[in-house]
């Protein structure tokens, strides 16, 4: 049976605080598709945003704080039926309700939030698995399935931790979570320090014993109801790990962006503007809630080119100050950054694998990953543009330059020497590369960085088609800028432009042409190889639609090894389209996989644009897609909606009919605001559902605030 679980603020001790956001949002968004997912978004007293949010498939609870070390307390809820305890793997799975409002507070050094949780009465409650630390740790938690697990399964312990604790045994007490349970009212506290000892968590779980008893075992609370009647239980987390210092709307928009919000009057503007605050802080700006607080150096560059219309030209500044203070030692930009808990996971396994005892004297030093490519490139297109902007003064450039002008000449000595090879030698094999793993994979390094997010290719057409010729672009205008400003220019600039010119072409590497019987039989393989719902599903929509009676061209999302392209449709087009004009035939030969309906093209009706179509590849990329389905047809990521719809707004180009069609679609999935979304087939019709570990807010999907600011202001009045 189902345990129905219910979140209520209690009265605060101090402040109350009513939730900043809620997802889903009553008249925003469609519930069914949220599967029994509920989640609500609190400031704490230094303003910093706490997430509680409830998995209702699995009873997860867990509590983000998006704080200077990205922390989470984590427990599972599960319910047995009458007398029983919940013993099996997965027992009954909680509903999620929200009552109104938190209280938060700060003493001697910590921050608190309580609020409370209601479980019904008649049936024995389980409270488990326990886990507090890092969210990234949480974050592994979940992608392992450990969920899945007995309610009184042994802590969650990243490997890196068991090893250090067998080297040194100061670190052994801090494994796992020490609990305290007093009886009389009943209380438990689950609190736990860093492995270094320099931080701590806590959680507290209080009752009323005369309506419910408690006990404690194996790591398990156990609360039996005295009765029918609901049972409420207050929930106190605290945390003295370093606070943010949050930004405002008034210092992340311009002053035309806060108007045109505030006269729209919209609840959807205002959702989005409130999420993007609670992303933003002076120290940075986070990628996502719950999932990914923290410095991500794509999606700050990425957001900065899409915001510039809405942003004030201070943002920009801010944005590249924060990828330039972390380039690495040859000029590459940090992908994501590793604070706390998982800095000191890193550090320990560093230590653990070179035996240098200078890393542990601070496990908690920040690590960077530079693992990607395209955030390298995408740094000087961003310098690009705001050494363009007229906004911002002449005296403000050059400090920003006197500044960091050193590392940001780095990062294009990086960029031109990555690029050198094809612009001496035009050959695929001479493309910019993604790295590769141990095992010899060509590591997915840009944003489909899934494993399988360029089906398994080398060379990404978003890093050689649009980021490497944008960026050598950029250098040419940043030479011109800086000698401007009476300061040093690019060296070797004079080769940039012949380059760049040459990088030009290299589109042609990755275009794929059909015939119209070719498109029509590799479609039709791929859906003999699906289950019958979704292969009767797609045929109605081909006897529909039918088949495209023209030949069919697209840019292969990459090229495997040998430089051969592989022909997966992708949506990665759509930044080219809004960084470039390209010319009439050209553009409507990339538009056209967006609006042809799928399985042919992209087009989704009621879901909107699938962010990958494999129909004309191998069987062998299918499969791959099918065990790992983020970056394959099943999504639609609403970062590639606002590009698409961004593209088609800008400089002229207005099309109000591709625009309101993909819009009208998005819009009838419920889930719009999503990171990104999936959908189910059931009695042979499609459903859109949340995407299980999408952010509720997420940077680049915010982006959505400079769509609608353009579509009003470039669309004639009526």
């Amino acid at each position: 049976m189902l345990m129905a679980l219910v979140l209520m603020m209690q009265a605060a001790p101090t402040q109350k605080a009513a939730p900043v956001l809620e997802f889903p949002t009553r008249g925003l968004d469609d519930s069914a598709a949220y599967e029994g997912y509920h989640a609500r978004l609190f400031r704490d007293s230094r303003g910093n945003a706490v997430e509680i949010y409830i998995e209702g498939k699995t009873g997860r609870v867990v509590h983000l704080w998006a704080d200077g070390l990205n922390e989470s307390i984590g427990f599972t809820v599960r319910g047995g039926q009458g007398g029983q305890e919940a013993t099996a793997a997965v027992a009954a799975v909680p509903t999620v309700a929200f009552a109104e409002g938190a209280s938060v507070w700060s003493a001697s050094g910590r921050r608190s939030l309580l609020y409370a949780l209601t479980i019904p009465g008649g049936r024995t409650t389980q409270i488990g698995q326990f886990l507090l630390g890092s969210m990234r740790i949480e974050r592994d938690f979940g992608y392992a399935g450990r969920v899945q697990d007995p309610i009184d399964a042994p802590t969650f312990v990243p490997e890196e931790f068991k090893q250090l604790a067998e080297r040194d045994s100061a670190y052994r007490k801090r494994l796992t979570p020490a609990f305290s349970l007093m009886t009389s009212t009943w209380r438990l506290r689950v609190s736990q320090a860093s492995l270094d000892g320099r931080n701590h968590l806590a959680v507290t779980l209080t009752g009323d014993a005369r309506l419910s008893s408690a006990s404690a075992r194996n790591g398990v609370l156990t609360v039996r109801p005295r009765g029918a009647q609901a049972v409420t239980i207050s929930v106190e987390i605290t945390t003295d790990g370093p606070a943010l210092t949050p930004l405002t709307r008034t210092q992340i928009f311009t002053t035309a962006f806060r108007r045109f919000a505030d006269s729209a009057k919209s609840p959807r503007l205002e959702r989005e503007i409130r999420g993007f605050e609670l992303l933003s802080s002076k120290q940075k700006l986070m990628a996502g809630l719950p999932t990914y607080a923290t410095y991500f150096g794509r999606d700050m560059l990425m957001t900065a080119l899409m915001m510039q219309p809405v942003w004030a030209d201070t943002m920009a500044e801010f944005v590249m100050g924060a990828a330039l203070a972390k380039l690495g030692p040859d000029g590459e930009v940090s992908h994501e950054e590793a604070l706390g808990g998982q800095a000191i996971r890193e550090n320990g396994a560093e230590f653990l694998k070179t035996g240098d005892r200078r890393l542990l004297e601070n496990l908690q030093a920040t690590r960077e990953n530079y693992w990607m490519v395209d955030d390298d490139f995408q740094l000087p297109v961003v310098a690009g543009h705001y050494f363009a902007d007229a906004r911002v003064s002449a005296a403000r450039k050059r400090a920003f330059v006197r500044r960091w002008g050193a590392a940001l000449r780095k990062n294009v000595s990086y960029v031109m020497y990555q690029a050198a090879p094809y612009a001496h030698d035009p050959v695929a094999t001479n493309l910019v590369r993604f790295k590769r793993d141990p095992d010899g994979y060509c590591h997915p390094g840009s944003w489909r960085d899934s494993r399988v997010g360029y089906a398994g290719g080398c060379y990404a057409f978003d890093v050689n088609v649009v980021w490497v010729p944008q960026a050598l672009r950029a250098i040419v205008s940043i030479d011109s800028a800086l000698r401007s400003l009476g300061e040093p220019g690019v060296e070797h600039a004079d080769l940039i432009a012949a380059g760049a010119q040459t990088w030009q072409g290299a589109a042609r590497h990755f275009m794929v042409t059909l015939t119209p019987d070719e498109v029509q039989s590799r479609v039709r393989a791929k859906l003999a190889s699906l289950p019958e719902p979704e292969r009767e599903y797609w045929d109605g929509v081909l006897t529909r639609s039918g088949y495209t009676p023209d030949t069919l061209r697209f840019p292969a999302v990459s090229l495997d090894s040998a430089g051969n392209p592989i022909p997966v449709m992708s949506t990665d087009p759509a930044m080219w389209l809004l960084l470039q004009r390209q010319d009439d035939a050209a553009e409507r030969d990339l538009l056209r996989p967006f609006l042809l309906p799928y399985p042919v093209g992209l087009f989704i009706d009621g879901v909107g644009l699938a962010v990958a179509n494999d129909a004309y590849a191998a069987p062998a990329v299918w499969q791959l897609f099918e065990r790992d389905l983020y970056h394959s047809p099943r999504v639609v990521w609403g970062r590639e909606v606002n590009m698409f719809v961004a593209a088609l707004a800008q400089g002229g180009r207005n099309r109000p009919g591709a625009i309101d069609s993909v819009r009208t679609a998005v819009a009838r999935s419920g889930l719009q605001y999503a990171e990104l979304w999936s959908y189910k087939f059931e009695n042979g019709a499609l459903r859109p559902v949340r995407y299980g570990s999408a952010s509720d807010v997420q940077l680049w999907t915010l982006t959505d605030l400079a769509v609608q600011y353009l579509l009003t202001t470039s669309r004639p009045a009526q």
